[in-house]
């Protein structure tokens, strides 16, 4: 780890640790790594839509709306290059909440994850991607596969 010291004039610097013992880091460094991290992300989802990304697309649904679930299958299967696992979770006896693990291209992960939010009764649509660097194909075994690696 590198040590950086930064300066805060006295205002900043309690209101920095007030948002420190909110979020309940341990350390005035935990907050600011988190932060800068978070700073990285947005400028990275502002340059970089040819790159890759792992992340979530989370929504909220009437399972009961006429042909909803099938019209969310069918994009599923559409999109299944940045699909990795979806997870269904019901909330009443009609709405459910589910979230779809993305890996893959940026571009394809968020045309994906705005047609799920877009989709005529999907409530609540959250996506939360995160840049990353895709690895060299490699084998275990017979099995080749690439490891994705966040960026910051």
């Amino acid at each position: 780890m590198e040590r950086c010291t930064i300066s805060l004039d006295a205002d900043l610097a309690a209101a920095f640790d007030a948002l420190v013992r909110d979020k309940q880091y341990r350390t005035r460094s935990e907050a600011f790594r988190d932060l800068l991290r978070g700073y990285l992300q947005k400028r990275d989802d502002r340059r970089d839509q040819a790159g890759f990304c792992v992340g979530t697309v989370s929504y909220v649904y009437n399972h009961r709306e006429r042909e909803l679930a099938d019209r969310l299958a069918s994009l599923l299967h559409e999109h299944h290059e940045v699909t990795r696992s979806m997870s269904r979770v019901p909330l009443d006896h009609q709405q459910c909440i589910e979230v779809v693990i993305l890996q893959g291209q940026t571009r394809a992960a968020r045309r994906f994850a705005e047609q799920l939010i877009a989709e005529r009764g999907v409530r609540h649509g959250q996506l939360n991607l995160v840049s990353a660097d895709r690895g060299r194909l490699h084998r275990h075994d017979a099995t080749a596969h690439q490891h994705f690696k966040p960026r910051h």
